[in-house]
């Protein structure tokens, strides 16, 4: 029998439903994302900016949104247009001035008081669709917005750090432009965030000619340029959901999450099979997020947005608003590594919104809005406390010891193997109570292991110091430097090359351009 969950969304699937023994919710939001894949190629072909005024884009783009959240969420999705219309109403209301501050504590005020509501009083516990998903894109999308009209028209040119600059808006949208970058059919279930001035060059169909001129370095663009097909890309996402589902579908039951707080199996199980199973558990619970994401980013494809320019080999990429990169996730060689490369541009939102902002603690700051953002549940807030811990005794970590293993590449690739399996040991016992979600099993899931890896952050941060990023990586330039001249003392302009690509890693770790940091690792 199918797994029974209340929805006020639609009820025609509901034989499908049966079928494949799924909510409801779940069948309609993946039946109308598979919807939205074939309308953005509609409104690609049909639709185009060439063929198609930008008034009409935008209109189509809001009512298939709308439609879509009305077939997932039935009347709930009134919430997305009253979040929207208040947050719009404020920024002409109060101003360019503070305009941000308030958009901010609106928008995210109105998500929390949402996700109490329906975790506590409909359906605690649920893993199906919510309409709480959609609202957690448009709240950063509407935050976003509203700190880049402050940073467009309010702030001095000056104040701006580069990415700031970069995105900043220099006027305030219209109410239909405003609509259409909040709940347009792309984006409105899945996303992934965007930022406004993407969005709106897409739509006018100067997407494609402004990535030639970056990537070119050229002012004069002509217009009768062909236009990459996203063809190719979408097809290959959407093999990689594909594969994620099936993963998903199958790896779950035979290796379920809460196994890892099973009282027998914690008393019997030796440390390395637990510390396996940990892993295998939260690896199998990761391809359901590959396949939402991956999903929404080939619609956006479809539909010609995310084209980012061409790489060395002259190839388009369509990974502007990618949300993951799965490679980088699975060989990760440290806890930022795996942050950097897991939802990105909520990773990015954070940065722009409040860790580039922040007056004190940007770190823990930006780990206590992520926990807020993701929900009400005890295990988000447990994970990202944790979180914190790990990230700082990470970084110190890092800093302290690293540069004693680059003297050589085997002595590097044992460092590596070392550093992925305890990276990969850190995220699973870090993560676990976001799956477990309640207190008590998520505090039974830590006692179990003894609080082991917090007592052990904890330590570093105490016994080692916090050393400068700069420091370190002088320390690192020079022995990767020397290293090269040992390989191959002939290749100099190789050895300079390396020596100028560890400098270009140094200072993007203070750098702020969000663009240059999708591309990091």
């Amino acid at each position: 029998m199918a797994t029974t969950t209340t929805t006020t969304g639609s009820t025609v699937l509901e034989p499908l439903s049966t079928a494949f023994q799924l909510p409801i919710d779940q069948v309609n939001f993946v039946v109308c994302q598979l919807f939205a894949l074939l309308a953005a190629v509609w409104f690609r072909t049909y639709l185009h900016s060439s063929k198609t005024s930008v008034l009409i884009r935008h209109l189509v783009a809001t009512l298939l949104g709308l439609y879509l959240a009305l077939f997932c969420f039935g009347w709930y999705a009134l919430h997305f247009l009253i979040q929207s219309g208040i947050s719009y109403s404020i920024m002409l209301i109060v101003g360019v001035e503070s305009m941000h501050k308030y958009c901010f504590v609106f928008a995210l005020g109105y998500l929390t008081l949402c996700q109490i509501t329906r975790v506590y009083i409909f359906d605690y516990g649920q893993y199906s669709a919510d309409f709480s998903g959609p609202m957690m894109i448009i709240t950063q999308k509407i935050t976003s917005l509203a700190f880049e009209i402050h940073d467009g028209m309010f702030r001095k040119e000056e104040e701006l750090t580069t990415s700031q600059r970069t995105l900043a808006v220099r006027r305030m949208p219209s109410l239909l432009e405003y609509l259409s970058y909040n709940c347009n059919f792309m984006g409105i279930l899945a996303g992934p965030l965007c930022s406004y001035k993407d969005y709106i060059t897409f739509i006018e169909g100067r997407s494609y000619q402004l990535k030639l001129s970056e990537a070119n370095g050229k002012e004069e663009i002509k217009y009768e340029q062909t236009e990459p097909s996203p063809n190719t890309a979408v097809v290959q996402k959407l093999f990689v959901c594909g594969f994620s589902l099936s993963i998903y579908m199958t790896a779950t039951k035979i290796l379920p999450v809460d196994y890892n707080i099973d009282d027998s199996f914690c008393t019997t199980a030796s440390v390395p099979t637990r510390i396996a199973y940990l892993y295998l558990s939260l690896l199998a619970a990761r391809p359901k997020y590959y396949f939402a994401w991956t999903l929404a980013d080939a619609i956006n494809n479809a539909a010609g947005f995310g084209f980012q320019g061409y790489d060395r080999d002259g190839a388009p990429c369509w990974d502007l608003i990618s949300n993951l990169r799965i490679r980088n996730i699975e060989f990760s060689t440290s806890f930022k590594m795996f942050i950097d490369n897991w939802n990105i541009q909520t990773a990015l939102w954070l940065k722009r919104v409040c860790y580039e902002r922040a007056s004190f603690s940007p770190t823990v700051q930006t780990f206590l809005l992520s926990a807020i953002w993701h929900g009400v549940y005890p295990g988000y807030y447990l994970t990202f406390l944790t979180g914190i811990l790990m990230t700082l005794a990470a970084r110190n970590l890092r800093n302290n010891l690293r540069h004693h293993f680059l003297g050589s590449p085997n002595i590097k690739s044992g460092y590596d193997a070392v550093t992925w399996l305890a990276t990969q040991m850190a995220i699973s016992y870090t993560v676990a109570p976001f799956v477990l979600l309640s207190v008590k099993p998520s505090l039974r899931f830590y006692s179990s292991w003894f609080y082991c890896l917090h007592v052990a952050c904890i330590t570093v941060l105490l016994i080692l110091p916090a050393r400068s990023c700069q420091k370190s990586c002088k320390e690192q330039e020079y022995l990767q430097h020397t290293w090269g001249k040992k390989l191959d003392k002939v290749e100099e302009n190789h050895s300079a090359r390396d020596s100028s690509a560890i400098n270009n890693n140094c200072r993007q770790k203070q750098e702020t351009s969000w663009r240059h940091s999708t591309l990091k690792q």
